[in-house]
């Protein structure tokens, strides 16, 4: 079996797997992470070994553009001491008691051995905006839970890269350490600058093939020019995509803009499926060439890390939360998010991309790289499957259940956003205002506690698509139009149907 022929299969698992995630209200990396662990046991997989240098551009820059486009800087502001908490100490604290374990327990020196904490501490971007993304949780751990997954991968990255210098090098220079340092702060610089340089040299560029391709290209231009610098990748494709989506005042194109999401989503989706093939491969090849003493000492080695992983996050969450409380209560000020929170917090730190990318890169000549990469893989199944598929019922349990919650909202946002067109149209003369008013009254009405007129309402509307639908099929088979106009009107009654107010129950983002 060749690698595509590989890729194809697990891709078509991947969409099986989607629909099983779906239908049970499941996390999809959960999903994906048994299947690249099932691919790993096939016979006749190929190996596929992967140029170090592409490993963590290619799997970990769009995933992170992805994400930090979408995670607004006044978020930041708000929760940065939590944030600068879980991100950089939780890695320090995680690597630390891994690299202790691999250097007592494994026999690892001890830098390499912190190469493998760092390779495990980061919980992943990617993962957690999935997850977190079909299932309704209070804002402010949404909040923290995703903007720590951005952060935490350039503490780690760091940690990782003088780790494996001072394996690899035998030790660290005064200059290399001022350059380690540095390399965040410069990274943040870097990715602000060609933040505020990118949109003004793109506007020329307005075709959904071209603007979405010089997105990618612009992406990955950072991250290496930012590691040829010296500097924090990571942080580099955070503040760019940050600086970017706050500078961007003027509305784009509401179909690059759609275009573009559904791209992007996919592309982060495929490289997921791509890095658990590949470390599944690996794995594989692995585990093959261990004796049966060996195997299981090493898969005893990574059930420790493991528990070490989840057991620090959750300790960390909840011990950061009590003292913030403990220090509250002593001010007189408002109490902090309850335990309860903090433990689905701490729950929440499924490994994935960052882990499976950097354990790529190790060379091969890295002291016990097998017991390493095995255990990277471990502590990403074990996360993905055991926290990820546990973390629906928990949020029950622990009474955190907010969708109830977070429909009233929406209903009331929605409200508001109609509220602000009758508003601006109070002023306006004319037909053309009336026939608009009319309509925008109509939906705010609907938006109340009966949705009758609502649901009457987006019935015609779908009848009558359908009736224009037919129409314009029977203009092309009477060979009234091109391919080009055909496609252009389609899209037209595309966009139409678009418009048509969903139930509050089919919002985009579920997977």
């Amino acid at each position: 079996m060749t690698l595509f022929e590989s890729l194809l299969l697990l891709l078509l698992a991947a969409v099986v797997l989607l629909q099983v995630a779906r239908r049970l209200s499941l996390p999809y990396p959960s999903m994906l992470a048994l299947a690249g662990a099932g691919m790993a046991l096939l016979p006749g997989t190929p190996d596929f070994p992967i140029d170090p240098r592409t490993a963590l551009p290619l799997f970990i820059a769009p995933a992170l553009m992805d994400a930090a486009f979408d995670f607004p800087v006044s978020t930041v502001k708000r929760f940065w001491i939590p944030l600068v908490a879980y991100a950089v100490g939780g890695v320090i604290v995680t690597a630390l008691l891994v690299g202790w374990v691999g250097w007592a327990y494994a026999g690892l020196p001890f830098a390499a051995a912190l190469v493998l904490g760092a390779i495990v501490a980061p919980p992943d971007a990617a993962a957690a905006t999935a997850i977190l993304s079909s299932m309704s949780i209070p804002r402010a751990t949404d909040a923290i839970l995703r903007g720590e997954s951005l952060f935490n991968d350039a503490a780690a990255l760091l940690l990782f890269g003088a780790a494996l210098t001072a394996q690899t090098a035998g030790g660290l220079t005064l200059g290399q350490l001022g350059g380690f340092a540095l390399a965040a702060p410069g990274g943040v610089l870097f990715g602000m600058v060609v933040g505020m340089v990118f949109p003004p040299m793109t506007r020329a560029i307005c075709g959904a093939l071209d603007s979405n391709l010089m997105q990618f290209i612009m992406t990955f231009l950072v991250w290496i020019v930012a590691e040829h610098l010296h500097l924090s990748p990571v942080l580099a494709v955070v503040a760019l995509a940050m600086t970017i989506a706050t500078r961007n005042s003027a509305p784009s194109s509401p179909r690059l803009r759609v275009q573009s999401y559904a791209v992007w989503s996919i592309v982060v989706f495929v490289l997921n499926v791509l890095a658990f093939l590949m470390m599944g491969l690996q794995a594989r090849r692995i585990v093959g060439g261990m004796s049966g003493d060996h195997l299981r000492e090493a898969l005893a080695f990574a059930g420790i890390v493991s528990a070490i992983v989840i057991v620090t996050r959750i300790v960390m969450m909840i011990g950061f939360n009590r003292t913030v409380a403990w220090y509250r209560r002593l001010r007189g000020l408002e109490p902090p998010a309850p335990w309860r929170q903090a433990l689905l917090a701490g729950w929440c730190g499924m490994r994935g991309l960052v882990t499976l990318a950097t354990a790529f890169i190790l060379p091969e000549d890295f002291p016990q790289r097998d017991v390493v990469v095995l255990t990277a893989f471990a502590v990403v199944i074990a996360t993905l499957v055991v926290q990820g598929l546990t973390l629906t019922p928990m949020i029950r349990l622990l009474g955190l259940d907010q969708r109830a919650i977070t429909e009233r909202e929406l209903i009331a946002v929605r409200r508001g956003l109609v509220q602000a067109a009758i508003d601006r149209l109070a002023n306006e003369t004319g037909d053309e205002r009336s026939r608009l008013d009319a309509t925008y009254r109509m939906e705010l009405d609907a938006l109340g506690e009966s949705t009758t007129a609502l649901e009457r309402h987006r019935t015609l509307a779908l009848a009558a698509l359908a009736a224009q639908r037919e129409a314009l099929e029977r203009s092309r088979q009477q060979f009234q139009l091109t391919d080009d106009d055909y496609n252009f009107l389609l899209e037209q009654l595309d966009w139409r149907e678009l418009a048509v107010l969903p139930p509050e129950t089919t919002r985009i983002g579920a997977e």
